[in-house]
């Protein structure tokens, strides 16, 4: 969604592969700036984690970006991206392996 001078972040991704995670949403923009992007999908075979959601700009600034999923057997999501006065803190990735 698109604030008064800015743009809403892009949503992810979706992974490839049999099971892979779907993409973040992206964020939603505030009065000026941008909205963070959505992390992207995993891209393996087995219960790829999904991207975490783009953050929300706020006031003056731009949301962070999520964190992308990665391929697993049992990988939780990226984290989502926060939003930020200035600058949006980025989302982590979804890192952990089974």
């Amino acid at each position: 969604m698109g604030g008064l001078f800015g743009t809403g972040g892009p949503g992810g991704s979706g992974g490839t592969g049999v099971t892979g995670g779907n993409g973040g949403g992206g964020g939603n923009a505030a009065l000026i700036g941008n909205g963070g992007a959505g992390g992207n999908g995993g891209f393996g075979a087995a219960q790829d984690g999904a991207g975490g959601n783009g953050g929300d700009a706020q006031l003056i600034g731009f949301g962070g970006n999520g964190g992308n999923g990665f391929t697993a057997a049992t990988n939780p999501p990226g984290v989502g991206g926060q939003g930020g006065l200035l600058i949006g803190v980025p989302g982590a990735d979804g890192l952990t392996f089974a």
